[in-house]
């Protein structure tokens, strides 16, 4: 089978799994009746957004390389951005703030385009992280100067560094996968996206003992175990979209649900500290940017590097 094949094999099931939900959820409205179900509307809204969000992806791939660093690049600045509105900044940190916006980003995601792993690699956690504060310190204002400086940093890291592995992934020369780069990131954010959602299923169902009940009391045991053991069960089911072998995908699923798992904990442990329950209101049912992505920029980086590193020569 082609990566052509493999991709449109790959997106057709993916629709009918969102047709077969969307009827589902259909129903559920109807049994309801029409006075207000917010469990059933919340689940409909998340299906209406997840069609929305896997169309973009799609219309990405189809554009190829330069589409899918576009849409990520994009994500970058909208997850960014509201990692920055939950930061105290001040007024003498706009400079600082217009160069992650307008010469951070572009710059990293042209050095990933370039497929210059060199300078990717290291352009944000030591260019950047020496640069910016030099920037801000420049302006003179010294008020809370290593928080606002430690914030604005973390929020590159996460938004811009981390997701930007995501795209990296199309980079990667393994024999024998030419041109199959835009397979490894389905894989990648098909594992950890279904692990959020099945540890959330899976904890409505048998979940009573709750793992961090002061960060999201959502999460429990039972969820975690259920839901990464799925999730396993699903990258085993699609390794014939990688170079992995059944058993190789499956451990790389298994990785990616722990990451993605312990991201979502930590970035919940920001927003518990913030005082704020989504980090936005962008994705209809799903909060924000970042409320979707929080898994994600744990899993990709060591995803991204795990790959390089035993199936790159």
């Amino acid at each position: 089978m082609t990566a052509r094949e493999q991709t449109i094999a790959l997106f057709l099931g993916i629709a009918a799994f969102l047709t077969l939900a969307s009827a589902i959820g259909l129903v559920l409205k109807r049994r309801a009746g029409a006075g207000p179900s917010p469990g059933i509307d919340n689940l409909n809204a998340r299906i209406k957004a997840w069609w929305v969000m896997v169309a973009l992806i799609a219309a990405a791939f189809v554009a190829g390389k330069a589409g899918v660093i576009i849409l990520f690049a994009f994500a970058s600045f909208a997850a960014l951005r509201e990692f920055l509105t939950l930061t105290d900044t001040r007024r003498a940190d706009h400079r600082a703030l217009a160069a992650m916006f307008f010469v951070v980003i572009p710059a990293q995601y042209w050095l990933v385009y370039d497929e210059w792993y060199g300078l990717y690699s290291i352009f944000i956690p030591v260019y950047v992280f020496l640069l910016l504060p030099i920037i801000m310190a420049l302006r003179g204002d010294t008020t809370r100067f290593m928080e606002r400086v430690a914030e604005m940093q973390w929020g590159l890291m996460v938004c811009v560094f981390c997701l930007s592995h995501v795209p990296a992934l199309l980079t990667l020369p393994i024999p024998g996968y030419e041109g199959r780069g835009l397979l490894l990131i389905a894989f990648l954010v098909l594992v950890v996206q279904s692990s959020d959602v099945l540890q959330y299923v899976w904890g409505k169902l048998l979940g009573r003992r709750k793992i961090a009940p002061a960060l999201s009391p959502s999460k429990t045991w039972e969820g975690f175990v259920g839901g990464a053991a799925s999730a396993v069960l699903l990258g085993a089911a699609l390794w014939w979209i990688t170079p992995f072998t059944p058993l190789q995908a499956a451990a790389m699923a298994l990785v990616l649900a722990l990451l993605g798992f312990f991201g979502g904990l930590v970035m919940s442990a920001v927003k518990r500290d913030r005082g704020v329950k989504d980090w936005g209101r962008m994705i209809e049912g799903h909060g924000g940017m970042l409320d979707r992505l929080d898994s994600v920029v744990f899993s990709a980086p060591i995803f991204f590097h795990l790959v390089r590193y035993w199936w790159v020569p």
